[in-house]
């Protein structure tokens, strides 16, 4: 398939209610989440990333980190973190991405509190290799991609060649296609990033269209790319036509067999109706740019 659609991850959180959603708080929600991508015609989707943040799911279980502190040497968790939602996604869908939050954006939300760890990046290495064994449970368990979130990567904040070699931690122990998203301008990081050993670079292209043109004079090597056409920070829902608009300039740039469509980030912070409305233009605009192609 050309232009297959995805997500970032997240989606709202609908809770259920009763029985189950005492036993588990967020049952319903990964199944709300799961039934409205496939509803939405999302080709890759994921387990809706709707069980507390980005930073807290992966913390809350790794051994060595107490709330927002590291008391000792960080260790891979007994199982997996997010396998399950993950396995329940794949019993709707045929393809389901498995998504990591990333080693230095996990590591630079966290206070220090032990000697075990000389600097931050000793401590993004460490994560990684904790994150590793959770991409490898995800692969076991049947999801097509592993996504990478390093938002933090286009701050300056973190150490670039630490977060690079972290990230050849993860992507060397998965045979799968590994996807890194970053948020935000590329410019300072794109040749860096276009070094790193990963499959597909997702980026921001509805509301940083400047990051497509850094990418005129760029050689991929091999790389796909995610392109964000729909603005995840506007609640506003596009026109069908404003994003068929931006997958044109996004096929201008790298071809159309060379990308895959989504939203910016994630969609955790709209209404349920409103993420879905936006994901439901989307296809329906992938879909009318697909037919030119036939």
């Amino acid at each position: 398939m050309i232009l297959p659609t995805t997500v970032v991850g997240s989606f709202p959180a609908v809770k259920g209610r009763g029985l189950s959603a005492v036993l588990d708080p967020y049952r319903h929600a990964v199944r709300f989440a799961v039934s409205e991508q496939i509803r939405a015609g999302i080709d890759i989707i994921s387990d809706g990333q709707v069980r507390e943040g980005m930073i807290q799911t992966f913390t809350g279980k790794l051994p060595g980190i107490r709330d927002d502190s590291v008391i000792s040497s960080v260790q891979a968790a007994a199982k997996g973190i997010t396998v399950a939602d993950t396995r329940y996604a794949l019993t709707q869908a045929e393809k389901v991405k498995g998504i990591l939050t990333g080693p230095s954006s996990i590591a630079h939300a966290l206070r220090i509190q032990t000697p075990a760890y000389r600097n931050r990046e000793e401590l993004v290495i460490d994560i990684a290799h904790a994150l590793a064994a959770e991409a490898q449970a995800l692969a076991r368990e049947g999801a097509c991609i592993i996504q990478i979130d390093e938002p933090i990567l286009s701050t300056g904040v973190a150490d670039i060649a630490t977060g690079a070699e972290a990230i050849g931690i993860i992507a060397e122990k998965v045979d799968l296609p590994v996807c890194l998203h970053v948020c935000g301008p590329l410019e300072e990081i794109i040749d860096h990033l276009l070094r790193l050993p990963v499959a597909i670079l997702d980026i921001e292209a509805a509301t940083q269209p400047e990051n497509l043109e850094i990418f005129t004079d760029k050689e991929l090597k091999g790389k796909m790319v995610g392109c964000g056409c729909v603005a995840s920070s506007d609640h506003e829902v596009e026109p069908v036509d404003q994003i068929r608009q931006r997958i044109e300039r996004c096929i201008d740039i790298f071809s159309h067999d060379n990308i895959l469509i989504d939203p910016d980030c994630g969609l955790r912070m709209h209404t349920p109706e409103g993420a879905f409305a936006k994901l439901s233009r989307m296809c329906e605009a992938a879909q009318v740019v697909r037919g030119e192609y036939r």
